[in-house]
């Protein structure tokens, strides 16, 4: 039987939370709450794995993703967009920020960044 969109997606959701949850802390309580900032900011976009990342796409097309610190053995973790994000700004503009912890100022931020990748 073949599988439909709505299962496969869940399927895709559950496989990212299941990376998420291997993170040590803190890497693990700020990908958690990525994710949920996320899914309530923009619940159009389809959570999954990307190379071995918690990633959000729309349309099969990868918009944002969470690397954890511990992954590359960086200091700090970072919140990625891709070149389907909507965050152009001119001929210059960011597009990863590193997140060392995630506070209301952080998770404001990354709010006002996701509602503009996906606009």
């Amino acid at each position: 039987m073949k599988k439909t969109t709505k299962q496969k997606n869940e399927e895709a959701e559950n496989r990212a939370l299941a990376k998420i949850a291997e993170m040590p802390e803190p890497d693990r309580a700020i990908a958690e709450r990525i994710h949920e900032i996320i899914k309530a900011t923009a619940p159009d976009l389809t959570p999954r794995l990307w190379y071995g990342m918690p990633a959000y796409s729309k349309d099969g097309q990868v918009i944002c993703f969470f690397q954890n610190a511990q992954k590359f053995k960086t200091r700090y973790s970072t919140l990625g967009f891709n070149e389907n994000a909507n965050l152009d700004e001119g001929n210059m503009w960011p597009t990863a920020f590193a997140l060392k912890e995630l506070g209301p100022d952080e998770e404001a931020r990354v709010m006002e960044l996701v509602k503009r990748a996906v606009s």
